[in-house]
């Protein structure tokens, strides 16, 4: 289960898919995106053995078709999105999730972007994402 993560059926057919649905059509516009997903919290277990998160996350880093790390800059466009894996969100957008890989890295641990320079870690990591198209 190591790419597996249980959630609701409606944040599974809801906002997560339409952010994955988002994120393809990016790729066919011409962008590389990068993404890194996880999940924390527990609300529960299934079988005594596999957590049931409050929360999934998922940041996307979109870069030209074809341009290595070298081309991550500050203008970067990065993704973040922590939604509730709960029931009742089926039909909430996925935008009304965004928030910073900073406040991420607080609630799992985790240090995104940590190969950068720190001056350009930090400012992606405290971007939140207003593009809508």
């Amino acid at each position: 289960m190591t790419n597996m993560i249980p959630q609701t059926g409606d944040l599974n057919r809801g906002p997560w898919a339409k952010l994955e649905a988002y994120l393809r059509t990016l790729v066919t516009r011409g962008s590389d995106v990068y993404i890194t997903a996880g999940a924390y919290g527990e609300k529960g277990k299934l079988k005594n053995k596999v957590t049931v998160p409050t929360n999934t996350w998922k940041i996307a880093v979109a870069v030209p078709a074809g341009a290595d790390v070298s081309a991550i800059n500050e203008n970067t466009r990065v993704i973040a999105v922590d939604m509730p894996n709960v029931k009742g969100i089926k039909n909430a957008d996925w935008q009304t999730y965004r928030t910073t890989a900073r406040d991420i890295e607080q609630k799992t641990g985790y240090n995104f972007f940590s190969v950068l320079p720190q001056n350009l870690q930090n400012a992606l990591e405290t971007k939140v994402d207003n593009i809508n198209n």
